[in-house]
């Protein structure tokens, strides 16, 4: 497939504001870049980018209600070998923007942060992927599902830190994506202290999504392995 996965266009349209119909229905796309797929839930609406044959797919009564997350679906998705990610809130907020100089002395670059486990988790799904940090801890920038913009965070003492540390850091690497250009992240509901610093830094939740890495399935030589 060449040019941008239709999936990019969904998600920059939910980022200004323009969602798919809320009508309980399913969007089916082709699979994306690099062996992923991935199932994505927007309100009332689900988007499904796998290789599966949708007559399949659609066997599994998937909807835009929740059941285009279901755990059969996405084990499907995967076949027997495959890894399946976890359920993440899809948010979205606007780059601001900084002047190269401005950025830099905000929130420096540090190439020397590209052996940490973040980093290491990120460069297995995502590409050009870029690391900045401080004493706060470090965030990754990088090209994501379907080729969006995300941004990653994870400081570096979460349980002794002051409040807020989260929140200036998201906004920092924000001034490294230019003025208005949407950046996503995908973040545990869980983790509800890594949440609400996105929110507090102005990221809005699209939907929720997970991300899937089919094995191989027998008679199937087109589909990936999980590698590592």
């Amino acid at each position: 497939m060449s040019g941008p996965h239709p999936l990019l266009r969904l998600l920059l349209d939910a980022a200004g504001g323009r969602f798919p119909p809320a009508d309980g229905g399913v969007t089916l796309l082709g699979p994306l870049p690099g062996g992923l797929e991935c199932s994505v839930a927007f309100t009332g609406h689900a988007v499904i980018a796998t290789a599966l044959p949708g007559d399949e797919v659609r066997r599994m009564a998937p909807d835009g209600y929740g059941a285009g997350l279901a755990p059969e679906l996405l084990r499907a998705m995967a076949g027997r070998e495959g890894w399946i990610g976890v359920i993440d809130v899809t948010l979205a907020a606007r780059g601001t923007g900084g002047s190269g100089a401005a950025a830099a002395a905000t929130l420096p670059e540090r190439p020397d942060l590209h052996g940490h486990p973040r980093v290491r988790y990120a460069r297995e799904l995502r590409s050009r992927v870029r690391t900045f940090g401080d004493e706060r801890g470090l965030v990754t920038l990088s090209d994501g599902l379907a080729g969006r913009r995300e941004v990653s965070i994870e400081l570096h003492e979460p349980g002794e830190r002051p409040r807020g540390l989260g929140r200036s850091l998201l906004r920092d690497v924000l001034t490294q994506v230019p003025d208005g250009e949407p950046v996503f992240a995908a973040v545990s509901p869980g983790n509800a202290r890594s949440l609400r610093a996105f929110l507090a830094a102005g990221f809005t939740p699209l939907g929720s999504e997970v991300i899937v890495r089919p094995g191989q399935r027998s008679g199937d030589t087109g589909r990936g392995r999980r590698s590592g």
